[in-house]
């Protein structure tokens, strides 16, 4: 995969709102190990999938119906291949959800409990590493361990490979299933999990693939993951894999599955409902689950639930007016119209849910740029001063900002981890409040002053006004407003910011982007929270340059073009606290004490001005029920199994 597809393919991960987003870092081409090998297994095959009795549907007007607009329609419910909202939400109520994520932790709802240090059924043993081996190193990345690939051992400290084998630590997590069945009333087993996995295991270039070892049936409701060495994996409760229909299923390649009706389109689900018509490009019509496991407590509380596929975002809101939708999607409605949905929810007409979301907007520095652009060259080196850049947060209004672009419905953020965050530490942050006058005197205080009164300050060694441009990528009415008050903040501070637009494909690029190829003043975009917070970001062996080419700077490798440090900052300090954090599990003191560091040097030296997080915007008639839309959770169907309606 070239470094372009990479950063393209994060960027597609960001604007879905995705979560799981340690996939976001680049990915070495190794080949899987054998036992992450697909095999084939002889399987009996099941016998023909008993009859149910009609269940109500929209069309009768009998029944507890819902109805679901959207603007998008699935291309697929291989749950392998399936990543857009609309396809989340249909996979929510086809398939029983194992882990939910919400308020940034992980709850069990198809497991019986989420695997912990504390209760033994997450372990780590030391295991012999030798020459050759597939080992994950101290920063993250997959490698064949040779000499000179540093690693953590299995006493937690930095070791560089000598040749002769060393102990290094793998991770085990052991997961139980509770029991359910399948829509034709066959018991979902352990194997139909590990099933699951070896269908997956096809992507060799999948992040979590990549990262296991081993992941077998234990017993018939338990399974167990085992990382390659080196793998300290916070996300670990989404190691589970979410099974399939191995007695369905098992007689095709799995190549052949995003392709098939049975798994791509009509797929047998463990969930609340299951699918009986499909009509591209109008809607999808799922019935309740005769064999849904929760039955008994009267899940699902839906009888019928419709995806129906509009054109537009007007179409939506029309619809949901008119009682012929329930529910306009997130992304389907536009958090442009909030005041709009405010007026209508005062009316009783609509109920709006507002969550601030996990992807935030920020602003880099351009701190050391490449080649001939800026520190001194091409530019003066405006930003390599930490006053320079704390001045310019003490100059942007970012309430402003939220009030008038997330309309004052997203905190504050003053580090990559946002408030409400197990892991934010305010008791170490350093917070910029918008202070103008502290703003201009810390500029003075660096040199730059305005000379000949035109109200801009110069650059004291050459004599340039302080005149910088900021980019982004094109197509945002949000970044023109954005871009707008950041101007005429820092004219206030004798700054000159002016905007420039690119292209997305020539923004998000490699070497030769203004962004990624570090050739930019100020640049604005969106980046994941992450799970765990993705503090790698700005570490100096993300630093993007040319790859296997030493930086002078750090003496380390740069990160290569498709590296994530756009800014070139770099701080020894923040580089150990953030490989302790990556090296440490959730549960642990020095994980939580390793970011709580990171947050205390980034927001004393600000690489970058956090801005807000983007808003996800849901709308309901006022009789749906039981709604629940979560800031950190992708999906607003994550609890599809108790959504109500009131008739």
């Amino acid at each position: 995969m070239s470094a372009n597809m990479r950063r393209m393919r994060l960027v597609s991960v960001i604007l879905l709102g995705a979560v799981f987003s340690a996939a976001c870092q680049p990915q070495p081409e190794i080949e899987p190990d054998q036992a992450t090998q697909p095999v084939t297994e002889t399987i009996v095959e099941a016998t023909a999938a008993p009859q149910s009795p009609p269940a109500p549907n929209p069309e009768n007007g009998f029944g507890k119906n819902l109805v679901v607009c959207t603007i998008h329609e699935p291309a697929t419910l291989y749950r392998h291949e399936a990543n857009s909202l609309v396809e989340e939400a249909v996979l929510h109520a086809i398939y029983e959800n194992d882990v939910t994520y919400l308020n940034y932790e992980y709850q069990a709802q198809g497991l019986a409990k989420i695997p912990a240090l504390a209760d033994g059924d997450v372990r780590l043993q030391s295991v012999r590493a030798q020459a050759g081996d597939k080992v994950v190193d101290v920063y993250g990345r997959v490698q064949r361990l040779a000499p000179g690939v540093e690693v953590m051992n299995s006493a937690g400290e930095i070791s560089t490979f000598d040749g002769a084998p060393l102990l290094m630590r793998q991770m085990l997590v052991d997961f139980r299933m509770k029991p359910r069945f399948w829509a034709d009333g066959t018991a979902v087993t352990a194997e139909d999990s590990v099933f699951s996995y070896r269908m997956a295991a096809v992507n060799r270039s999948d992040y979590k693939i990549q990262r296991t070892t081993a992941y077998e049936a234990t017993g018939e409701l338990t399974t167990r993951w085992t990382g390659i060495p080196g793998f300290m994996d916070a996300a670990y409760p989404a190691n589970f894999w979410g099974p399939l229909p191995r007695h369905l299923l098992n007689r095709y390649q799995p190549e052949e599955l995003s392709l098939l009706a049975e798994s791509a389109r009509r797929p047998v689900g463990d969930g609340p409902f299951r699918i009986v018509e499909w009509l591209p490009g109008k809607s999808i019509r799922l019935e309740k689950n005769p064999h849904y496991y929760r039955q008994a407590e009267g899940l699902p509380r839906l009888d019928s639930v419709t995806f129906r596929f509009l054109p537009d975002t007007g179409s939506v809101v029309n619809q949901l007016l008119s009682g012929d939708c329930d529910v306009g999607m997130q992304g389907s409605v536009s958090a442009a119209d909030t005041p709009l949905f405010l007026d209508m929810a005062a009316n009783g007409l609509l109920t709006p849910y507002f969550q601030p979301g996990t992807v935030y907007e920020h602003i880099d520095f351009g701190v050391n740029s490449w080649g001939q652009y800026g520190d001194g060259y091409g530019r003066p080196d405006w930003f390599e001063d930490v006053r320079v850049r704390q001045a310019i947060a003490l100059c942007t209004d970012r309430q402003r900002l939220a009030d008038e672009l997330v309309y004052g419905r997203s905190p504050l953020l003053s580090t990559f981890i946002p408030p409400g965050h197990p892991l934010y530490a305010p008791e170490v942050i350093t917070v910029w409040p918008y202070d103008p006058a502290a703003a201009n005197a810390l500029l003075d205080e660096a040199g730059y002053q305005d000379e000949d009164g035109d109200g801009l300050r110069e650059d004291p060694k050459t004599g340039r006004p302080f005149a910088v441009t900021i980019g982004a990528a094109a197509g945002s009415d949000m970044r023109l407003q954005l871009f707008q008050i950041v101007s005429e903040n820092m004219r206030d501070c004798g700054l000159e910011v002016t905007s420039r637009f690119y292209l997305p494909s020539e923004w998000y690029g490699d070497s030769d982007s203004p962004l990624f190829g570090r050739r930019f003043d100020l640049a604005e975009f969106e980046w994941p929270v992450g799970v765990p917070p993705l503090c790698y970001l700005y570490a100096s062996w993300q630093i993007t340059g040319p790859v296997n080419e030493l930086n002078p700077d750090t003496t380390r490798p740069y990160g290569g073009w498709d590296g994530l440090n756009d800014t070139g900052w770099w701080d020894s300090a923040y580089d150990a606290a953030c490989l302790s954090a990556m090296n440490t599990l959730p549960g642990t003191d020095q994980h939580e004490t390793s970011y709580a560091e990171t947050q205390r040097i980034f927001s004393q030296n600000l690489p970058a001005i956090p801005l807000f997080l983007r808003l996800k915007v849901v709308l309901t008639r006022p009789e749906v029920q039981n709604f629940n839309l979560n800031g950190s959770q992708n999906s607003e169907f994550w609890n599809f199994y108790e959504l109500d309606v009131q008739n």
